[in-house]
């Protein structure tokens, strides 16, 4: 599972096929905007330079390599994070984040880490009752092994 911490590059690594969007838990975006409205995406693609263009000068152009020919698959997932809950915007609410280096953060911890401190092990025992809760598809084998 997968926490990200930004929209655009965090939904080019999904078009690109690096992260599956079911490994998502939540990507906490710099945005503030509604992927649904064709308005507001056309601003969100151009201004990430989607369709080969220049970006603005508020945004990187992490999307200049993809054509208009792909604008689809960008939108497709940014409204399936959106109609997920899985897009969570702070600037909706009055925040305003900052870009980091990194834009991935792993939920699940490591084998070493469970077995060296049960609080650890104990919290990954309910984030997997709570990710089920929210839909969110674990690899249970996976999980299983990990405890």
């Amino acid at each position: 599972m997968k926490i990200g911490l930004s929209f655009s590059r965090c939904v080019r690594d999904i078009v690109d096929g690096k992260v599956d969007l079911d490994d998502v838990l939540v990507i906490i975006a710099r945005t503030q905007f509604n992927p649904t409205s064709d308005s507001q995406w056309e601003n969100i693609w151009r201004g990430y330079g989607g369709g080969h263009t220049r970006g603005n000068i508020w945004s990187s152009t992490e999307w200049s390599a993809y054509g208009d020919d792909q604008e689809h698959l960008f939108r497709k997932i940014s409204v399936n994070l959106w109609d997920m809950g899985k897009l969570h915007q702070p600037r909706e609410f009055g925040a305003n984040p900052r870009r980091l280096p990194f834009y991935w953060l792993e939920v699940i911890p490591s084998q070493d880490d469970i077995d060296r401190h049960p609080a650890v092990k104990e919290a990954y025992e309910k984030f997997i009752v709570l990710a089920g809760l929210a839909s969110v598809r674990l690899d249970l084998d996976r999980e299983k092994n990990l405890l």
